[in-house]
């Protein structure tokens, strides 16, 4: 049995490999990064060598998956047309990046209907995200995650994934769209993580579920708030976690930690090893 996959985000600022090796010296065998910067658009062109680099070494090592992590900048229905422009433009970069690097997906926030309403912005979030589908290669997968229910963001009910990917089935048989479940966000929006497996199952959403980002929660159920907290020092605990984790449907997808850290400086081995705790 292949060992479970567990990795957090952490900085490439020291490049790929380096952030590779980062993640095993915590105990780790999986990665999220960023492209880039967080805090602007700009992005440069990745290097082949440093892409074959990182193939290299996740090969040699056993480890991945590597997903990147979309802007927080990203709004692909706000009310700006240089910010969806942008949006679109960082995304269709990200999923070159993955391929590039035989990542296995991009994780993106949507953004916020600012008010409108879902309805309202539906239909050009699908156009949007055709676009960005139809423009980027094959081999990369577009990953929406879910939110934590905070005031006009998108995707905080699973019924409106489910509402996404029916609208764009081709992609998602193909494997070029999925989704990330966030366990501080699911808790936050007010989903039982002890039920929550049988609800992606009522909204057919499991095979399209690609990665977990497994995060404790600062703030009290259903609250509607994105904080995370270090793995169960948070409102949803070691319990309710261990529970989620080893849920038969769920027990094949890679964890990825984006927690504070107990020394306040992002994952740590120590989390990752209380994970291990859990399994």
């Amino acid at each position: 049995m292949q060992q479970r996959r567990i990795g957090a985000h952490l900085s490439v600022g020291k490049g790929l490999v380096s952030a590779a090796k980062s993640m095993v010296a915590m105990g780790g065998n999986a990665l999220q990064i960023f492209s880039g910067s967080p805090r602007g658009w700009a992005r440069k062109p990745l290097d082949q060598e440093k892409a074959d680099a990182l193939i290299s070494y996740c090969k040699d090592h056993d480890f991945g998956p590597v997903i990147l992590h979309a802007l927080y900048l990203v709004n692909l229905t706000g009310d700006r047309d240089d910010l969806i422009q942008n949006s679109i433009k960082s995304l269709i970069y990200d999923l070159h990046y993955s391929a590039q690097i035989h990542g296995s997906g991009v994780v993106v926030h949507l953004g916020s209907h600012l008010g409108k309403g879902f309805d309202a912005v539906f239909d050009d979030l699908v156009g949007r995200l055709k676009t960005i589908l139809d423009a980027t290669p094959k081999t990369s997968t577009f990953l929406i995650e879910n939110s934590a229910g905070q005031e006009g963001k998108l995707c905080s009910k699973l019924e409106d994934i489910r509402r996404i990917f029916d609208a764009l089935p081709t992609y998602v048989k193909d494997g070029r769209l999925g989704w990330c479940f966030d366990t501080c966000h699911g808790f936050a929006a007010g989903y039982d993580l002890l039920t929550i497996d049988a609800e992606m199952q009522r909204y057919q959403l499991l095979n399209a579920l690609k990665v977990i980002h497994l995060n404790d929660s600062r703030d009290p159920f259903a609250s509607g708030r994105d904080r995370h907290e270090n793995i169960g020092e948070g409102m949803i605990g070691r319990g309710i976690l261990q529970k989620f984790l080893q849920k038969p449907l769920l027990s094949r997808l890679p964890l990825i930690l984006e927690v504070p850290g107990f020394d306040g400086n992002g994952p740590d081995a120590k989390n990752v090893e209380i994970v291990k705790s859990l399994l």
